[in-house]
């Protein structure tokens, strides 16, 4: 198990594996597998629920994105332009449902599904591991092997930023409930807030999580915050799931059970619930306090 999300509605899951398929789930009552999303001719890397939780984008080692409608299993688009593996896709939280995707072909492309081909194409140096849409939608963070966070600004095409801090390749981006952090995960093996916002007083990285790992398997380990914002999380190497406290830096807690290396984690949109997926091909769902 390579990628893991809630739907927004709470409703439903997704999982993305190396099987090359999309996997659907109910989250309530027996977490019946009610749909499969096939057309991937490998790995899943990445997978993201529009905001009315009635699509899914998806991105894979076939150098392909994918739109997919949630309801029917049908595939919308298919989105060729990257040259190697496509590592990471998201979209838009709000107003028209843009998709934004990463690849080891150190390319982000920008997807307006309405329209034949990227919108635009930002040329980086190096591979791109981890993307994210700003909730202004003007901006795109991504991060990659250079170990550096960038801002992108899309009307000018250009790097607006970049924060440094990490000093191993970024995995994971996750923007904040508000829209003014950034959280970020790192084979640094720490996972750090930043703040995004144009003006910004003093460092931009506010905090530094530690406790989990990665390994020699390098694995693009995600990240998620909780619906509230004042809980972060992260799988890891050594099998746990980890919860911190994201004013305090405390671990809060490290959820056992899986066989493998975690790759993938998600707080419910409603629930005191978080997800994970694992190399192990197994998720859980896991019961925590309410905040």
């Amino acid at each position: 198990m390579l990628s893991f999300r809630f739907a927004p509605s709470g409703k439903h899951c997704a999982s993305g594996s190396h099987d090359k398929d999309i996997f659907l789930w109910e989250v309530y009552g027996d977490c019946v597998n009610y749909g499969v999303l096939k057309g991937h001719k490998q790995a899943v890397l990445d997978i993201a629920w529009s905001p009315d939780s009635e699509h899914i984008w998806s991105c894979s080692a076939d150098k392909l994105v994918m739109l997919w409608d949630a309801e029917t299993g049908k595939r919308i688009k298919k989105m060729p332009g990257h040259s190697s593996f496509v590592n990471t896709v998201c979209t838009t939280r709000q107003g028209i449902a843009l998709g934004a995707s990463g690849s080891d072909d150190g390319v982000i492309k920008i997807w307006d599904p309405r329209v034949r081909g990227a919108v635009s194409t930002l040329p980086d140096l190096y591979q791109v591991t981890a993307v994210q849409f700003a909730d202004d939608g003007d901006r795109v963070f991504t991060g990659g092997l250079d170990n550096e966070i960038k801002i992108w600004d899309l009307r000018k095409e250009e790097v607006a930023l970049s924060m440094v801090g990490h000093t191993d390749t970024v995995t994971g981006l996750r923007i904040s409930p508000d829209g003014n952090t950034l959280l970020s995960n790192g084979m640094d093996n720490t996972l750090r807030i930043w703040d995004t916002r144009p003006f910004c007083e003093g460092s931009r990285c506010k905090m530094v999580f530690s406790g989990h790992m990665h390994n020699f398997e390098k694995q693009l380990i995600r990240c998620a915050w909780s619906p509230t914002g004042d809980r972060v999380a992260a799988g890891s190497a050594d099998k746990m799931v980890y919860v911190w406290d994201a004013k305090t830096g405390q671990v809060q807690y490290k959820l056992p059970g899986h066989k493998a290396c975690v790759n993938d984690v998600d707080f419910h949109p409603l629930e005191p619930i978080i997800g994970s997926g694992s190399s192990d091909k197994s998720i859980f769902l896991g019961e925590i306090e309410a905040s």
